[in-house]
């Protein structure tokens, strides 16, 4: 399991529930990392803790790493976590996965740039069109270039 499904399965009531620890209705405790206190002090969350009189705070695997003075490798493995060794085959597929995307990113972005430059050629055209005297050379002009943008705006948009 990775760290998010750990989080994920376990909350931080099931964890206070290990060691004993009964929050309150307003989901206080006595905070256990420091004495003397005789008022819940620690607010308890899903996914961590917050100890207003210390300032103690973090989620389910800071929570057992003060509580147990572990490191948090040995919780993690604890809490049925699982690392595995990456060969070099997986990092290699991990790295074209990584290309392979950022490749079609920067074509969409690309393709983006080049639908924004169409839809503004026809914007000037359609202006120039509008402006120039019906027939002229200007408004021929104009014209055969608006169909030509209006073509290249149908090829671009059409879906893959």
């Amino acid at each position: 399991m990775t760290k998010e499904e750990i989080k994920a399965t376990y909350s931080m009531w099931d964890i206070l529930a290990r060691y004993g620890i009964q929050p309150n209705r307003s989901g206080f405790v006595q905070c256990p990392f420091h004495k003397g206190d005789r008022e819940p002090s620690m607010k308890i969350y899903r996914d961590g803790y917050n100890c207003f009189a210390c300032g103690a705070n973090g989620d389910i695997f800071s929570f057992i790493m003060t509580m147990e003075d572990q490191g948090f490798k040995e919780v993690y493995l604890s809490l049925g976590g699982t690392y595995e060794n990456e060969t070099y085959s997986d990092k290699l597929a991990r790295y074209h996965a990584m290309k392979e995307q950022e490749m079609k990113r920067k074509q969409a972005v690309e393709m983006k740039a080049r639908r924004k430059l169409n839809n503004d050629l026809i914007d000037i055209y359609r202006n120039g069109y509008q402006k120039a005297e019906p027939l002229s050379d200007a408004w021929a002009d104009c014209y055969n270039a608006l169909q030509y943008q209006l073509y290249l705006h149908e090829i671009l948009n059409e879906p893959r």
